[in-house]
């Protein structure tokens, strides 16, 4: 009886705390309907493909023409050795993806949202060239991913405290 209440207790306390899901009401919730409301100009190079299409997929955008926000992405790509050996040959590679956003109200023009994101990853460089290349995309990929989970975080947030 006594766990009972224990447990009746912390349920009633946490309703009162003024959590509340950030997708409340599904796909017709404020935050959903906010998110498939911006639209993602192309981004140069292949990593702006992936970050693009990934943004895409995550903000559910149905048609661009009906957009209210655009959202400006530029990014940094950097490859980097990290580890050197003795005869100068290079052991570890660190790839490093940066992205500056901003969210545009496209009728006034104002930014809403100035913000960067930003992941990194370490790369084993082998002795087979194809090898290291694919570790190299595949990290690429990763990074592209993280980068457009971070975005679409941070507009969740911003669209759920009513800032825009």
């Amino acid at each position: 009886m006594r766990g009972l209440l224990l447990l009746l207790g912390a349920a009633v306390s946490l309703s009162a705390c003024g959590l509340q899901p950030m997708y409340a009401g599904g796909g017709s919730g404020a935050v959903a309907q906010g998110l498939s409301q911006i639209s993602v100009p192309a981004i140069p190079g292949r990593q702006g493909w992936l970050v693009r299409n990934a943004l895409q997929d995550r903000l559910g955008m149905v048609d661009a023409g009906a957009a209210t926000y655009r959202l400006d992405v530029r990014l940094d790509d950097d490859l980097e050795a990290l580890g050197v050996l003795n005869d100068d040959t290079i052991s570890r590679e660190r790839r490093i993806l940066r992205a500056r956003y901003q969210l545009v109200d496209i009728a006034s023009g104002d930014i809403l949202l100035d913000a960067t994101a930003g992941y990194d990853a370490g790369i084993d460089v082998v002795s087979s060239e194809y090898a290291t290349i694919a570790a190299e995309q595949t990290a690429l990929e990763n990074l592209s991913n993280e980068i457009a989970d971070r975005i679409v975080t941070e507009l969740s947030l911003a669209l759920r405290s009513g800032q825009q």
